[in-house]
């Protein structure tokens, strides 16, 4: 198996708002497609991102109390993936509900991987 990072990126949820009814069954479509892909062996570990961070620039010496954003997208989450190869990771992410709400998944595999 290879392993691969999915990077969700989304429309902050600030600046977006949708109903409690949509945004619960969003939160329960994520917590069955996460379990299916535990049961398949593809869950590797992965998190969601709180909303707070800080931007180093410069060379170290610039600081802000803030995350990255590009326009009003922000990085959600990631995922760290079990697949044969990026076809078979790329058919697996086809099913993610992150599309849902307007965002988006970026498959990179990781390098220097041992190979079993």
């Amino acid at each position: 198996m290879k392993k691969f990072i999915v990077i969700f990126r989304e429309p902050d949820g600030r600046s977006i708002r949708h109903g409690n009814d949509d945004v619960t069954k969003h939160q329960e479509n994520w917590k069955s497609w996460f379990s299916v892909l535990g049961e398949k062996g593809h869950l590797s570990g992965g998190s969601s991102l709180t909303l707070e961070g800080r931007l180093i620039k410069g060379k170290g010496d610039i600081v802000t109390i803030e995350i990255y954003k590009n326009g009003t997208e922000i990085v959600g989450g990631y995922l760290l993936l079990n697949s044969i190869d990026f076809e078979n990771a790329v058919e697996i992410m086809r099913t993610c509900p992150i599309y849902e709400f307007d965002g988006y998944a970026e498959i990179r595999e990781l390098q220097n991987q041992k190979q079993n």
